[in-house]
């Protein structure tokens, strides 16, 4: 394999989350008397953190008197509710056993609430991510590097140039080039191909199959 360490997004990446993420959302919402918005208009809502998922959708953002407290009915809410709808995407679990069984260490860098992000890996990937960095108070959200620093220095004997960051947005890309590390965009997740080249992706893999190929060439 070309890379000893692997660090992949969350939402949009490995896990389809957009219909959960798009329920609680439109859900809590309603609970404040707030207007809805579309599945499709939510899936440009998300990848900076739950923070910003709620400024965006909120009338108003940050501005609005009730923010705070549709945030944190919102997390209140996800947490229980995460995995009605949610998926691996298709040939997800087999990339990720056979990068395991190639001794490839993997870890999840996500900006979604970090107690979040384990509940759903231990159910649909357990045993397979040796570190997990999610949304905390104590980093900044990506494409800073905090969360990638925080993995990187549990590894041991890993170079930056055996590192790459794998994600479906162009946070993901930011996030991997700021840290000085190869990436690869995915086109199965929230923006697609096109709008992941247009932000300055070099490589992109369509399929598991294709990013399989990627990671090991």
């Amino acid at each position: 394999m070309k890379y000893k360490l692997a660090v992949f997004d969350l939402d949009g990446t490995i896990l389809n989350t957009l219909d959960d993420l798009a329920d609680s959302c439109n859900h809590v919402l309603k609970e404040f008397n707030f207007p809805v918005h579309s599945t499709e208009k939510i899936k440009y809502f998300v990848g900076n953190g739950v923070p910003k998922l709620i400024e965006r959708a909120v009338p108003d953002g940050l501005k609005n008197p009730d923010y705070e407290k549709v945030l944190s009915r919102f997390i209140e809410y996800y947490e229980k509710n995460s995995s009605i709808k949610t998926r691996p995407y298709d040939g997800m679990i087999d990339l990720l056993n056979q990068l395991k069984q190639n001794n490839v260490l993997l870890a999840v860098n996500t900006n979604k609430i970090e107690e979040a992000a384990v509940i759903l890996c231990n159910k649909y990937f357990p045993g397979i991510f040796s570190f997990i960095s999610g949304g905390k108070k104590e980093n900044r959200p990506k494409p800073a590097v905090d969360g990638f620093n925080e993995i990187f220095s549990r590894t041991n004997g890993i170079s930056l140039n055996e590192c790459v960051h794998i994600g479906d947005s162009d946070v993901d890309i930011r996030t991997g080039k700021n840290a000085g590390i190869d990436v690869i965009g995915v086109s199965w997740g929230f923006r697609g191909k096109e709008f992941l080249l247009a932000n300055g992706a070099e490589k992109v893999a369509d399929d598991t199959k294709e990013l399989l190929t990627l990671l090991s060439s």
